[in-house]
Formats: C-alpha cells, sequence, structure tokens
C-alpha cells in the first residue's frame, strides 16, 4: 500500500472531488477609500478658489492678452491654495478640448475650463508625464537640479508645455538655486516653471527677479464660514453656524487646516446624533467657552479675584488648557480695543453676538491705558505658562498680576499729583462703585482703584535716588556700581537724541543690542529709584561717546602730523606712523604754603617744617 495520499478521491453522491473547504465566501464588494474633505473638495479650476481675487482676476487677464510669463512663485501661510494654484495653471497652460461638429475645440492657453480637457484629468490625479512635481524639501540637492534641467530640452510628449512644479522651493541648497538660475532666465519655448513656498525671504533674490510673484493671502473668516458651510450640506452633515465660526477661527485663514478640522468635527459629533453643536467643537479643540472667557475679563476688570480664578479652575475642569484660556482673554481684550477704536469692527461675522454686545460695552467704559496693560501682561504671562511645569497656578498668579493692575494709576502720576496737593481722579473702570459716606480719602482713594487699605502705601513719597543731568553721569553711576559692561555698551552703542531726568531717547549704533534700552531701564530705576523711560528710536542723534573720543583723537593726530618739526621727522624716517599723542608740558607746581618768617640769630633758617643750614641757602 503506497503511503502516499491520495488528494483525489471521488465520494458517493454527486459531490466533486477535492478538500471540503466549506461555504465559498460571500464575492467582495469593491469599497471606495475615504478621501479627506481638504482632499475631496480641492478646487480644479480658478472658479472654485476662494479668497484669492487679485491673483484670479492677474492671471485672467494675463491669459486673455497672451502675456504669459515663463515662471511663477507662489507665496503664503499653509493652506492657502499655493499647490492647487500651481496645479491649475498646469491645467491652463495644457488645456486642449478637440473640435466637435459644430463646435470648435480649444487649442492655446486659457483659464476658462468649463469641461475637462484631454490632460486635466491626469494632471488633477499629478500623473501626467509632463507636469513634473518635486518637493524641494525631500530633493534638495544640485544633482535633483541637474535631472530637471536636462529633461527641460526635450518636447513634451503629449501636452502642449511642460511644467515643473517645485513646492517648498525655499528648501532648495544654495548650489541648487545658482544651478537653476540659467535656465530659469531663458528657459525653452515649451518649458514653465510654478514655485510654491511659505517662507519666500529664504528664496534668493536672483530667483526671486526672474519670477512673478504671488502672495496669497488667509481667507477671511466670512467666505470660509460659507465655504465650510456649502460643504457641510454637500456632505449631509447639520452642523450649527457658531460651530462653524469657532472652525473658522481656529483655522487662522488655512482653507486646509479648516477643512481638516470640519473632518474631525464630523467624526467627533458622529455618535452624538443631530446637529453638530458648538459646544462639542469646543470640547474638541479644547477651547475655554467665550461667555465663560468674557465672564473671566469683566472679574478681573472688576478685582474679584474669586470670581476669576473660580471661573478659569472651572474651565480647567471641563478639559481647557490654560494657556488656550489666556489667549482667548488676549483676543478679547484685543477685540475690545478694535471696537474702542474702530466701531464697525463688530460687524464681524465672526463675532458672535454676546462678544459684540459685552465687547461694547466695555470699550465704552474701560480705558485705553487699562487695555494695553492687560494686553502686555497676557502676553508675559503666555509665554509664562507654556515654560512653567504647573500651567494652572502659572495662569492663576496672571489673572492675579492683572487684576490687581487693572485699575492702578502710574506711579510716577500719582505721586507727581500728591506731591502737587491735588487730587487724583478716578481712572475709568469697568464698574466704578461710588465710596460710602464719611469714608476717608484713603479708603475711597482704595475703592477707586479696587486696592486694599494695606496696598495703599505706594502712593506714599520715595526718597530721591541721584540726579542725572548728562550721559557722562550715567557712566559715573556706571563706574560706582562697577558694572564695566554697561558702561562700555553706553560709551559704544548710544547716539543721544534727548537726556533728561528719567527719560532717554538714543539711536542705536551698528552693531548694538536691541536690547541696551531694557537693560538700561531696569539699572536706572535700580540705581536711582527713579521711573525711567528709555527708548530706541529715530532722529538728529549726536555721535556715541566712543566716536566723539576717535574724533578727537584724530584731530591730534592731524595737527602733530601738520607740525613741521614732527613733519621733517617723518620724512627722514619713510615708514614711521604716530600711534600716540602725549602732552610733555609740564604741569604747573602746587601752590606752597605760607613760609614762616626765619628766626634771626642762628645758625639754622626755619621755613616751616623745612630746616636748611646758612650753607645750603
Amino acid at each position: 500500500m503506497s503511503d502516499t495520499p491520495v488528494l483525489d478521491q471521488t465520494p458517493s453522491g454527486d459531490a466533486e472531488p477535492g478538500f471540503d473547504l466549506g461555504p465559498e465566501p460571500a464575492a467582495k464588494t469593491a469599497a471606495t477609500p475615504y478621501r479627506v474633505l481638504a482632499r475631496k473638495y480641492r478646487p480644479a479650476n480658478f472658479d472654485d478658489l476662494i479668497g484669492q481675487e487679485a491673483m484670479v482676476r492677474t492671471l485672467s487677464n494675463a491669459f486673455d492678452l497672451g502675456r504669459i510669463h515663463q515662471a511663477y512663485i507662489l507665496t503664503g501661510v499653509r493652506g492657502v491654495g499655493k499647490t492647487t494654484t500651481a496645479r491649475i495653471l498646469a491645467r491652463a497652460f495644457n488645456y486642449e478640448v478637440a473640435d466637435a461638429p459644430g463646435k470648435p475645440g480649444v487649442h492655446r492657453p486659457t483659464i476658462h475650463m468649463p469641461v475637462l480637457g484631454e490632460h486635466c484629468q491626469a494632471i488633477i490625479e499629478s500623473r501626467h508625464v509632463d507636469v513634473i512635481e518635486m518637493d524641494a524639501a525631500s530633493h534638495t540637492g544640485i544633482d535633483d537640479i541637474r535631472e530637471i534641467i536636462e529633461s527641460a530640452r526635450y518636447l513634451p510628449v503629449s501636452a502642449r508645455t511642460k511644467v515643473y512644479i517645485i513646492d517648498e522651493v525655499h528648501m532648495l541648497s544654495k548650489a541648487a538655486f545658482n544651478g537653476l538660475l540659467k535656465t530659469l532666465e531663458e528657459p525653452p519655448e515649451h518649458v514653465k516653471f510654478l514655485f510654491a513656498t511659505t517662507e519666500i525671504e529664504k528664496v534668493p533674490v536672483t530667483v526671486r527677479s526672474r519670477c512673478q510673484r504671488f502672495d496669497l493671502k488667509r481667507v477671511e473668516s466670512d467666505v470660509l464660514i460659507k465655504h465650510l458651510a456649502n460643504i457641510c450640506g454637500k456632505e449631509k452633515v447639520e452642523i450649527e453656524p457658531e460651530a462653524l465660526s469657532l472652525i473658522a477661527r481656529a483655522a487662522e485663514g488655512s482653507v486646509r487646516d479648516s477643512l481638516s478640522l470640519t473632518d474631525q468635527a464630523i467624526a467627533h459629533g458622529a455618535m452624538m446624533g443631530g446637529k453638530i453643536d458648538a459646544e462639542s467643537v469646543r470640547h474638541m479643540l479644547g477651547l475655554a467657552d467665550r461667555g465663560r472667557v468674557i465672564d473671566l475679563f469683566e472679574a478681573l476688570m472688576k478685582g474679584d479675584m474669586a470670581v476669576a480664578l473660580g471661573g478659569l479652575k472651572a474651565q480647567y475642569d471641563l478639559g481647557a488648557d490654560p494657556g488656550q484660556v489666556l489667549a482667548d482673554l488676549a483676543e478679547f481684550v484685543h477685540f475690545v480695543t478694535r471696537l474702542k477704536l474702530v466701531p464697525d469692527a463688530a460687524q464681524d461675522p465672526a463675532v458672535t453676538p454676546e462678544e459684540r454686545d459685552r465687547g461694547g460695552a466695555f470699550a465704552k467704559t474701560l480705558s485705553m491705558a487699562v487695555l494695553t496693560r492687560a494686553w502686555q501682561m497676557l502676553l508675559k504671562g503666555l509665554s509664562d505658562v507654556k515654560e512653567s511645569p504647573r500651567p494652572l497656578a502659572a495662569a492663576d498668579m496672571v489673572l492675579v498680576r492683572i487684576a490687581y493692575a487693572a485699575d492702578l494709576p502710574p506711579p510716577d502720576e500719582v505721586l507727581r499729583k500728591l506731591q502737587a496737593g491735588g487730587s487724583i481722579a478716578a481712572p475709568q473702570a469697568a464698574m466704578p462703585a461710588a465710596p460710602p459716606r464719611g469714608t476717608s480719602a484713603s479708603a475711597a482713594m482704595a475703592t477707586a482703584y479696587n486696592l486694599r487699605p494695606q496696598q495703599m502705601a505706594v502712593a506714599e513719597p520715595v526718597p530721591a535716588g541721584p540726579r542725572l543731568n548728562t550721559l557722562r553721569d550715567v557712566i559715573a553711576l556706571c563706574d560706582k556700581h562697577r558694572d564695566i559692561q554697561l558702561k562700555i555698551a553706553i560709551e559704544r552703542d548710544i547716539r543721544l537724541i534727548h537726556f533728561e531726568h528719567g527719560r532717554i531717547d538714543f539711536e542705536l549704533s551698528p552693531g548694538g543690542s536691541p536690547q541696551l534700552a531694557q537693560t538700561l531701564m531696569r539699572k536706572l530705576q535700580e540705581w536711582t529709584d527713579t521711573r525711567w523711560m528709555i527708548s530706541i528710536s529715530k532722529g538728529n542723534a549726536a555721535p556715541s561717546l566712543r566716536e566723539v573720543a576717535e574724533e578727537t583723537e584724530r584731530q591730534k593726530l592731524a595737527g602733530v602730523r601738520a607740525d613741521p618739526l614732527v613733519r621733517s621727522v617723518l620724512e627722514q624716517f619713510p615708514g614711521a606712523e604716530i600711534v600716540a599723542v602725549r602732552s610733555i608740558v609740564p604741569e604747573a607746581p602746587p601752590a606752597l604754603e605760607p613760609l614762616d618768617p626765619p628766626q634771626q640769630g642762628d645758625d639754622e633758617v626755619s621755613y616751616g617744617d623745612s630746616f636748611y643750614t646758612e650753607d645750603d641757602l
């Protein structure tokens, strides 16, 4: 009997020979892979491109007039349509529609493309042999550019024009840029170059001068909201207008970012059913409730720290990031400031009705000094929160600083008015409350400035420090405190425009540190117990002290060289140089004290404390 197993046996009945593998699997359905919204709704022509009307108008006129440039460079932030515009231009260069009975075709470059041409679908899908796309982030070297230069000499295979699209072109090496210059300046008739970059300043000026430049701007919030609402309608997704406003604000003018966030919002609210509301989008983005941000701002302006800290903790418990809360607070401060200066800013579609109403009330009540001070503290606080290992605690301390400084006038103003014997008028505050009758002047002032009585020590006069009248007085103060580094910086880098006690305006010498003004202000306030305003500006500036010293030295050398004796010495010794000028005129001897009269009849004559014999005299 053979040991080889029999694989093909014929069982009884109508069964087929072979193994019994069970029932046949169901036929697989060809499932279409999901395409993200940013790719699904990518514009295919200029009619679909939003927010770039100036560029579209310029290109339309150029194509209609036949004034098509050899190279274009597109710049702008991420997601505004740089690569999309490059592909649309590649379609326009090669747009061709065959003739039909009774209807002539299209056989020239045009941006009016109502139907797909012979090459359009392949170009849109980035698979056309004559439209070469290269990512400069991964092809940075001269060898990659050599391939472009070599292939540019050959005619296109099937299209009218060979198009090279180089994305992130600023990442090419210096050698690659230099290798491209000649071909870019005089390319063959059948070649066009399209560059895209987010950092135009890194592209050499020699390349920029050979291209037509288009700056694609951020898309406005109202345009972006309308675009997202249209796409959500096509996707049969119900979403609140406020949720779209939050997405548009978070996208910061980037269409791709807004579509990615919309994709995320649809997925986030898919299992919830019904309409996607603003609360779910806010939770998804980790944003603070706009109403709670306004409540937090109002508490800070009132100086109500219990409400402010409690509100921040409540938002943190709901998932809001402390740094994001401060960023939203800074954005609201900016909005209130704009309303104060430009009331029409309330008509922005991205602004909620609550922001519009309550922001307008704050703009009428708060002073510009309070708003700018809050803005500066929030900007400084944002960096503190990012660097802190405990962001919530850092954010708490930022709010404390803002609340206690919200209605506090500048100390020099308080001191000046108190020393003058005048009264201090209460500044504009969010909710100023009149002090009760019978309260003292200090208590009334504390109420007006949201200060506790123990905080009124700020209004007491402080002892005045040394008074400085010239820049040399400042240098003498540096010598006194042995700050040689600051002294050298003052002598070398300060070109004085204006000097008075408490204020210095100067122009910075070339190569000087921009931090010099801040350092000098901090040191002078520490040394003189006086508030100093130090600013760097442009104007009729005097030369620096070092420049004055060098000019004085040059004049001394010129005077010495003009001396006939020195000139004759230099002629006798060719190559000799004058390295320094020193005065050899002896100084006048010090004045002597009156001498005592000599004592007669002695062998020694006494003159003061010195004794001389008659022989010595």
